[in-house]
């Protein structure tokens, strides 16, 4: 076959080539948590934010998306048995991220008829039989942390890498001091993304060292309505302290994508 007739099929070919590779796919950060982490539909239409709602200004969108499934009132628990769980994993690609945050409603009891959302304490295997007054069925309860691990395990099975921060801390005192736990949940977090290889962010207590800092009366500002729930600048800021402490970890992909100042 002449050169001339040869030139048209090698430049289709090689169109076509072009046409399969496959392209690079921008990863998702996803979030899940409580009403601290997004309030009510995360538009700040009730004068309360959560922090994920916030994080979008941080980061570099254009390279990185970022889908916040956080639910006010919402435990480890019932994030899974309200179907969340499976919405959020059924997302989730090879190099994407997830990012989540519970605690402040696993306190709660197991089996009341207005929400039966709380979980057992600790992070070991643990389990509850109950009957569930919302559900009208019987289910079983498992540890704070038993949930924190399924979360952790289902993401890192799909290929995704996984971030755990501790509960931001109420606005309540002990003295001059911001009453820490330090005994509970950021504990259990703690221990929990340790034992599963997930990236832990002591959230907890940098905020509350950020608040011991500029004293009650300035924490009292960020929280308008009740001792959980921060207005748009406390949010900000929890956020901000978030970023910070991502910039710090070593090995942390998340951090390419943080906007450069």
């Amino acid at each position: 076959m002449h050169s001339s007739k040869i030139k048209p099929f090698v430049s289709i070919l090689l169109l076509l080539l072009l046409a399969m590779k496959p392209v690079d796919r921008k990863p998702t950060l996803y979030i899940i948590g409580d009403s601290t982490v997004k309030n009510g539909k995360g538009d700040g239409s009730n004068g309360q934010w959560g922090w994920g709602s916030l994080l979008s200004s941080y980061f570099d969108t254009t390279r990185l998306s970022i889908e916040n499934h956080a639910l006010g009132g919402t435990s480890t628990r019932t994030y899974i048995t309200k179907g969340l769980w499976d919405n959020v994993l059924n997302r989730i690609q090879t190099g994407d991220y997830l990012m989540m945050q519970f605690g402040h409603n696993d306190g709660s009891p197991l089996d009341d008829t207005a929400r039966a959302r709380g979980t057992l304490k600790g992070i070991g295997e643990e389990q509850k039989e109950i009957y569930n007054p919302i559900t009208k069925q019987q289910e079983v309860v498992y540890t704070y942390g038993w949930y924190l691990s399924k979360f952790i395990r289902e993401a890192k099975a799909k290929g995704a890498r996984v971030i755990v921060c501790s509960p931001i801390p109420r606005d309540r005192w002990e003295e001059n001091k911001i009453a820490r736990d330090t005994d509970g949940y950021p504990k259990w977090a703690k221990e929990v993304a340790a034992r599963e290889g997930a990236t832990f962010i002591p959230l907890h207590d940098l905020v509350a060292d950020y608040y011991d800092q500029i004293g009650r009366e300035q924490v009292r500002a960020y929280f308008p309505d009740d001792h959980t729930h921060t207005d748009l600048e406390g949010a900000k800021k929890n956020a901000a302290l978030l970023v910070e402490a991502i910039k710090k970890v070593p090995k942390m992909g998340l951090k390419k994508f943080i906007k450069r100042k």
